[in-house]
């Protein structure tokens, strides 16, 4: 029997916080492992591609570096260390449609709502309108307000 991955966009958005805390509570209460998912736009430098070539290793790297930082929280809550998947794509949803449709393990897609009044955020927003359905496989999605502090999650997780 496979584990049970939960999957975190691992953005720069303020909400990802609260996304891969409740992420590693329900882990760690399932006996499951969180994969973390850090998407590289491409580069748009048609003319030099030995430029482009040099921004995208550059992005590969920082890329690596974060999720190597996050790692240590995710290995702290739950004892296990996360997955990570770094895919270049043109967009966050081309990015989770081709990781979700490849990987039966992933069975939870978790995200953050934004917070502030600026309306769910852009990629809440994309599920709500075009469905949950990541190639041929729907996947169920939690949808964590992005400002649940600590103690909150602990209590939902």
């Amino acid at each position: 029997m496979s584990q049970r991955k939960f999957l975190v966009i691992a953005d720069d958005s303020p909400e990802f916080q609260a996304a891969l805390r409740f992420a590693c509570r329900r882990a760690r209460s399932t006996g499951g492992h969180v994969a973390l998912l850090r998407v590289i736009e491409p580069a748009v430098f048609e003319h030099w591609s030995g430029v482009r070539e040099e921004i995208e290793r550059q992005a590969r790297e920082e890329a690596e570096a974060v999720l190597h930082k996050m790692a240590e929280f995710v290995i702290a809550e739950t004892g296990v260390a996360p997955e990570f998947i770094i895919m270049h794509a043109e967009s966050t949803r081309a990015a989770l449609r081709k990781v979700i449709s490849e990987d039966p393990d992933i069975k939870i897609l978790v995200l953050a709502s934004s917070v502030g009044g600026r309306g769910p955020g852009p990629l809440v927003s994309s599920i709500a309108k075009d469905g949950v359905k990541w190639g041929t496989r729907k996947l169920p999605v939690t949808v964590v307000p992005g400002d649940l502090t600590d103690d909150e999650i602990a209590d939902l997780a």
